[in-house]
Order: C-alpha cells, then structure tokens, then sequence
C-alpha cells in the first residue's frame, strides 16, 4: 500500500474498509521477539521485502525496545539503527513505512528519511514536541494506551473496567492531538494489548473490540507473539505463539478492528482476506453436488 492509497483507505466507511496488516520490523538488539535479527540495513530490507511479498500493507521500523522491563534508547541511538534501514526500504519500496518512537526527534528524522507515519506508544505523552510535529508534517499517527512506562507497565497494572478507562484515555489523547493541530481523519487508535495489563485485561479488551471499533477511529490491534497469548495457549516460545495470535486477530478483525500489527505476515494476511470476504459477501453462491 502506498501513501496515496492509505489516505484514500482512511476516507472509506469502516464497514467496507479492507483490514491492514503492519508488520514489524524490529531494528534492536533486545526486542523480546526477534531482537538483533534485523539489525544490519540489507538483512532488515530483505525482511521487509519477504514480508511485503507475503501481503504486508505496511512496515512498521523502530529502534527501541519496548518489551517489558525494558529502559528508554537514546534517540541519538535510535536514529543511528533506524535511518539506514528506512533509506532502504524506502529505496527499495513503495509501500507504506511507519516509525515506531515516542520522541519527536527521531520521527521527524524518520519522516525526512520517506517514513509516512508515526507509531508512537506513549499516544504523544513522552515527548511533547511530537504532536505539533505529525501536525506540522499533516502526518498521520497512532495514538496507543499504555499504563505506566515499558520499565514499569507490567508490576501490578489495575483498573475499575479496564476497556472504558482505555476508551476515555484513547478519546483524550484523540483530543489533545487534534488541539495540537492533527487532522483528526489522520488519528489512530491502539488499545495496547500487552502494555500494563493483565491476562484478564488483554482478554477484555479482545472481547470488547467492538466498543473501541466505535470510538470513530481506524483501531489498531497488535497481538502478535504477546505473554498473554503465551499464558492461554501453553506456549512459551514468542515464535510459536503463531495460533493464539492469528485467532486474536482474526477475532479482532471480525469486530471491527481495521489494522493489525504482526510478525508472521503471511498466514495474518491470508486470514484477513478470509474474514473480509466473509464480512462484505451480500449473497453467497454455494457449490452444488
């Protein structure tokens, strides 16, 4: 997907707009899934390139670690692992590129270097350059919950109803990006699975997509390879967690989720077709003997 067409797909009724899938591509030596896998520019383009060819609609590049118990990359850091993997894929590529960071230093940098979007996790709190920046640039951004930091997210997270304080969070920074200047028809939101919260949190937030579907935003959901996948299906590997993480999404997507973070591409994609086509058949022909 290009530029031109995600604005194109963010002007579409949500009832007919094709899910997304944004796939990951971790620039870290200590992410939790694939951390110094892709550290090397040409390694890190080849990825993109597999995962572009598998149906990726977007790639999503960072340069820190935002695992739990993980502490803040310099963003001096950061620029020095990102810039030359989002020259490349930009090079290489036309398709969609968002920078995953919270400091407004590093996406612009990213923006100057072709990235098209900003992944920011703190919803604009960390850095308070960043929401007159994506406004300045008219880029758009995801806004993402998230209860306390990546150092701390995960010690105790506790809430009175988990999905109406994360549906009130969302909307309030909704607000404050659009104060700020943010076409509010270039706002994503993020609920966070996995960000200061509890098996019990994550799966409420799952079983009330809907709700935040509602919200009037595209929603997007990153489940993929998470501990609480993990804690459900009995495995303990983040690469095979593969199972746990499609039936999220395709769950997600059937009620009303619009984008989808992921590292296996691949099988996500074909399963998004899948329920689309379910979703948008007005008469089905079946098949007779």
């Amino acid at each position: 997907m290009t530029s031109d067409e995600f604005d194109a797909w963010l002007t579409q009724p949500a009832q007919t707009r094709r899910p997304l899938v944004m796939g990951v591509l971790n620039v870290t030596p200590d992410s939790f899934s694939d951390g110094g896998r892709f550290q090397d520019p040409q390694v890190a383009l080849e990825h993109a390139q597999a995962m572009v060819r598998a149906g990726a609609d977007w790639i999503d590049i960072g340069g820190e670690s935002t695992r739990p118990g993980s502490q803040p990359t310099p963003a001096q850091e950061q620029l020095r692992r990102i810039l030359p993997v989002i020259r490349a894929v930009r090079a290489a590529l036309s398709t969609l590129v968002s920078i995953d960071t919270t400091r407004g230093e590093v996406a612009e940098a990213a923006l100057d270097a072709g990235a098209d979007l900003v992944n920011d996790i703190s919803a604009g709190r960390d850095d308070p350059a960043m929401l007159p920046l994506v406004a300045r640039r008219n880029a758009a951004i995801i806004l993402m919950h998230m209860q306390g930091t990546p150092a701390t997210m995960q010690i105790s997270p506790t809430y009175r109803d988990v999905t109406a304080e994360v549906a009130q969070f969302l909307i309030q920074r909704r607000d404050t990006a659009v104060a700020a200047g943010i076409d509010s028809r270039r706002i994503l939101l993020d609920p966070g699975l996995g960000f200061g919260k509890t098996l019990s949190h994550n799966l409420q937030l799952l079983n009330q997509t809907a709700t935040l579907a509602a919200l009037g935003h595209p929603l997007v959901v990153g489940p993929s390879r998470k501990g609480f996948v993990s804690e459900v299906t009995g495995q303990a590997a983040p690469d095979q967690r593969l199972f746990g993480t499609a039936a999220a999404v395709a769950w997600a997507v059937t009620n009303g989720a619009a984008v989808v973070r992921v590292h296996d591409v691949g099988p996500i994609a074909q399963i998004l077709r899948m329920v689309h086509a379910i979703q948008v058949a007005k008469n089905a022909d079946f098949l007779k003997d």
